[in-house]
């Protein structure tokens, strides 16, 4: 069996945040992510499980999605499902079912983005398709998809499964989306940027958090609620990945800086740099035309973009919308009764603002 990562990037996500909170001067939100923890210890620990059980089959397909599975990312995504489960019935098998699922709908599309974007690395340890090969990618990423679907049918919960198959198709029309523009400067606009996020990123999250919540058996109003959130949440979250790929530490983040440039990609700093900078188009169509040759973005040049946008306001705008989003997410959640369940969501969508990685 593959061993975990021990790299930074694929730390468990809590502890993590806390020492960010703790480093950063918050010992009131590290308190609150460690409550967090210990209420969601025993549910994660059962899709944790799970999702080992997934691994280990002799086939090159599985071998392949085990690589992937093997390099624990943050399970975000079936966090939501057991935080909004336990707003109502609780955490069932059911709700169990759709949680992991969430996962392994998640690890598909990196299988398969990593093929797209020739990418090298996934959370600092050599790509699947690196080890195994682009086919083997993108055969494994399927085989997780049909076992995902067959759980949420096993699921048995109402509208799950359609819902889904609904995401999965507003994800793949994203992605078509990005990769019609991909590379392409003359096309960047906000527009494009939004809508390619709400499908890729933010669909999940929202099906997350609804699927929870009908797992829980809530009504029609709480789940409303909770799919805002989750829209929210994944565009605060997609926005903080957007920073971390200009500003953040390669050793933690577990990508080189401008990584998301490298696959012809303009994320939303750059996009706010561009409007502001309008030379920075030049420098970015050069450090495209390197990248394609060489595979990355020139460590010379990734450093005069980051200072660019730096300088024009486009980190800090992007942290600026990453909060206004988070703050929209929590007002969503004011329909729902005040408890441990909301004060938990409260604490990922502050927290998801600390992130390092």
């Amino acid at each position: 069996m593959i061993t975990t990562s021990t790299s930074a990037a694929a730390a468990p996500p809590l502890p993590q945040l806390e020492r960010v909170a703790l480093r950063e001067g918050l010992p009131d939100l590290a308190a609150r992510l460690a409550d967090l923890g210990r209420w969601v210890e025993a549910e994660i620990g059962d899709v944790s499980a799970d999702l080992a059980a997934v691994r280990g089959g002799p086939s090159m397909i599985e071998q392949t999605a085990s690589h992937l599975l093997a390099l624990t990312g943050k399970h975000l995504r079936p966090m939501c499902v057991v935080l909004a489960s336990k707003l109502g019935a609780g955490f069932t098998d059911a709700a169990r079912q759709l949680a992991v699922a969430v996962e392994l709908v998640h690890s598909a599309t990196l299988l398969h983005d990593d093929v797209v974007d020739v990418a090298d690395s996934r959370r600092g340890q050599p790509a699947a398709r690196v080890v195994y090969g682009n086919a083997a990618s993108i055969f494994a990423g399927d085989w997780l998809l049909v076992d995902a679907l067959r759980r949420i049918q096993r699921a048995g919960v109402p509208a799950t499964l359609d819902e889904m198959l609904a995401v999965i198709e507003e994800m793949i029309l994203a992605e078509s989306l990005q990769l019609e523009r991909r590379g392409r400067i003359d096309l960047a606009s906000r527009a494009a940027y939004f809508r390619v996020v709400e499908g890729k990123t933010a669909a999940l999250f929202r099906w997350a958090m609804r699927a929870g919540g009908r797992a829980g058996g809530l009504g029609a109003a709480e789940l409303d609620a909770l799919e805002q959130f989750g829209l929210h949440l994944g565009v605060a979250f997609q926005t903080v990945d957007d920073c971390l790929d200009v500003g953040g530490d390669p050793e933690v983040t577990g990508k080189d800086t401008l990584a998301d440039l490298r696959e012809g990609k303009l994320t939303y700093p750059l996009l706010v740099a561009l409007e502001r900078a309008p030379e920075l188009a030049g420098r970015l169509a050069e450090a495209l035309a390197v990248s394609e040759a060489t595979g990355r973005v020139a460590p010379a040049a990734a450093a005069e973009i980051a200072r660019i946008v730096e300088r024009t306001g486009g980190l800090a705008e992007s942290h600026k919308l990453a909060e206004q989003h988070v703050g929209l997410a929590l007002t969503a959640l004011d329909v729902l009764p005040a408890g441990d369940g909301r004060d938990a969501l409260r604490t990922v969508a502050v927290a998801s603002l600390r992130r390092s990685s």
